[in-house]
C-alpha cells in the first residue's frame, strides 16, 4: 500500500510548489480571458468561432508550451512542438472556412485569422510573456473592430471571392 502511495504522490509531483502553481495558473488564466476576449467580438458579430472556441484554443496553445516548458525541454524541441500547434490551428481555421460557389463568396476567413491569431496569444500566455499577449489581444481587436469601421466591406463580387467578412 505505502508503494501505491508513493507512486501516485509522485504522480502528481509536476507542480513542486506555491510559485509554480501560480505562475501555471496566471498563464492558463491570461491565455483563457485573451482568448474570451477575442471570441466575444467574433461572437457578437455572429460568426461560427466564439468566446468558448477561442478560450479553448488559446489555453490549449498555452498548455502545448507550459507543459514542455515544465520539463526544461531545449528550445529546439520547443520549435517542433510549435510547428505542430500552428500546424494544427491550421486544421482547425480551415473548418471555420466556408466556400459558396453559386455565389462566389468565400466566408470564414477573417474568424480563421482569428483561431490563428488565438492560438499565437495563447502561445505567448504560456511562455510567460504576457505583457505581449495583452497587446497582441489589443491589437488584433482593433483590426477586428475599428478597421471594418474605417474600410467598409464593399459589396462587389471581387471583395466576396477574397473572404472580407
Amino acid at each position: 500500500m505505502s508503494e501505491i502511495w508513493s507512486t501516485i504522490v509522485s504522480e502528481f509531483s509536476d507542480v513542486p510548489d506555491l510559485s509554480t502553481i501560480t505562475r501555471i495558473t496566471v498563464r492558463l488564466s491570461i491565455a483563457a480571458l485573451l482568448g474570451g476576449i477575442l471570441g466575444y467580438e467574433r461572437e457578437r458579430k455572429h460568426r461560427s468561432a466564439g468566446i468558448r472556441t477561442h478560450m479553448l484554443v488559446a489555453v490549449g496553445a498555452a498548455l502545448f508550451v507550459i507543459g514542455p516548458l515544465q520539463r526544461s525541454m531545449p528550445i529546439e524541441d520547443m520549435s517542433r512542438v510549435l510547428q505542430g500547434v500552428i500546424q494544427g490551428i491550421g486544421f482547425l481555421g480551415a473548418g471555420a472556412i466556408i466556400v459558396r460557389a453559386k455565389q462566389r463568396e468565400v466566408e470564414g476567413l477573417t474568424t480563421a485569422a482569428s483561431i490563428w491569431a488565438t492560438a499565437a496569444i495563447g502561445v505567448i500566455a504560456g511562455l510567460g510573456l504576457e505583457v505581449t499577449a495583452i497587446l497582441s489581444t489589443a491589437i488584433v481587436l482593433i483590426i477586428l473592430g475599428a478597421i471594418p469601421i474605417i474600410m467598409p466591406k464593399s459589396t462587389s463580387v471581387a471583395s466576396d471571392i477574397r473572404g472580407d467578412e
